[in-house]
C-alpha cells in the first residue's frame, strides 16, 4: 500500500468539541463527568468545553512549549497533511468536511482556537505537559480518559509494548478509557487492537467495541471502551 502521508513523528493536528462528542459517544457521560484528553495535542475539545462550564483537563509532551513554538510546528505539518489527503482523498468520507480546503481550514481553525485558550490559560491549568505511558496524575483522578488519533493511528512507530503499558496507565488515573480511531495511519485496522483488548479482558477489564455516527477514514467508524469491570 502507497504511504501517502509522509510524516517523520507524530502531528500536532487537533479535532473540535463536535467531533469529540460524535466519536467518543459523549453525550451519553453523565453531567459533571471529569474527564481527561490524553495527547491532546492542538484540539479545542477542552477550551469548547470550559467555556460551558464544563472543564476537561488536556494532556499532551506538546505543552511544554511556548504558543508560538507549538504553532510553528501545526503550521509546519499544514502542508504535508494537505498533500496527503490530496494523494489518499478516496480514503477519506468527506461528509462533515466537504473538500480538503475546508477540512483543512477547519483543523486550522481548531487549533487557533485552542491557541487563544492556551495563551490565556497557560500550561498549568487547563493544558498539563505529560506524556503516556507515565501521566502526571493521581491514581482514579479522572471518570474517563480519552485518546484519540495518536494510539493504533501510529502503531508502526509506538509498537505493541507503549500500547499496552499506555493503555494501562489511562486506566490507572480514570475508571474508564475511551480510544478512537482504531485504524492506523495508511487505513487499514490496526494490528494492535486485538492484542490489546485480549490483555485487558485477561486483566479482567471490560472491553467494548462500538460503532459512533462518525467516519472520516473509511471504515473508522468504531469506539473501543474499556472499563473496570463491577
Amino acid at each position: 500500500m502507497a504511504r501517502e502521508f509522509q510524516l517523520t513523528d507524530a502531528v500536532p493536528w487537533g479535532r473540535s468539541e463536535q467531533e469529540y462528542r460524535l466519536f467518543f459517544a459523549l453525550d451519553e457521560l453523565p453531567a459533571g463527568s471529569r474527564i481527561l484528553d490524553c495527547a491532546a495535542g492542538p484540539s479545542s475539545f477542552a477550551a469548547e468545553r470550559a467555556a460551558s462550564g464544563r472543564p476537561v483537563i488536556a494532556a499532551d509532551p506538546l505543552y511544554a512549549g511556548s504558543a508560538e513554538e507549538i504553532w510553528a510546528r501545526i503550521d509546519g505539518a499544514a502542508a504535508a497533511m494537505a498533500a496527503g489527503l490530496e494523494r489518499a482523498c478516496e480514503r477519506f468520507v468527506w461528509d462533515f468536511s466537504p473538500t480538503i480546503e475546508a477540512h483543512m481550514q477547519h483543523r486550522l481553525r481548531t487549533a487557533r482556537q485552542w491557541r487563544e485558550d492556551f495563551r490565556a490559560t497557560g500550561n498549568s491549568s487547563r493544558y498539563i505537559a505529560g506524556a503516556l505511558p507515565h501521566l502526571p496524575f493521581a491514581d482514579g483522578a479522572f471518570g474517563v480518559a480519552l485518546c484519540s488519533h495518536f494510539l493504533f493511528l501510529y502503531d508502526e512507530r509506538l509498537g505493541e509494548a507503549f500500547h499496552h503499558r499506555a493503555v494501562r496507565e489511562m486506566l490507572r488515573v480514570a475508571g474508564e478509557v475511551r480510544l478512537f480511531p482504531l485504524l492506523d495511519l495508511h487505513g487499514r485496522p490496526s494490528e494492535m487492537v486485538s492484542p490489546v483488548m485480549a490483555a485487558l479482558r485477561e486483566q479482567g477489564y471490560a472491553v467494548e467495541l462500538r460503532r459512533v455516527p462518525y467516519e472520516f477514514q473509511k471504515g473508522g467508524h468504531t469506539l473501543l471502551r474499556i472499563a473496570r469491570r463491577a
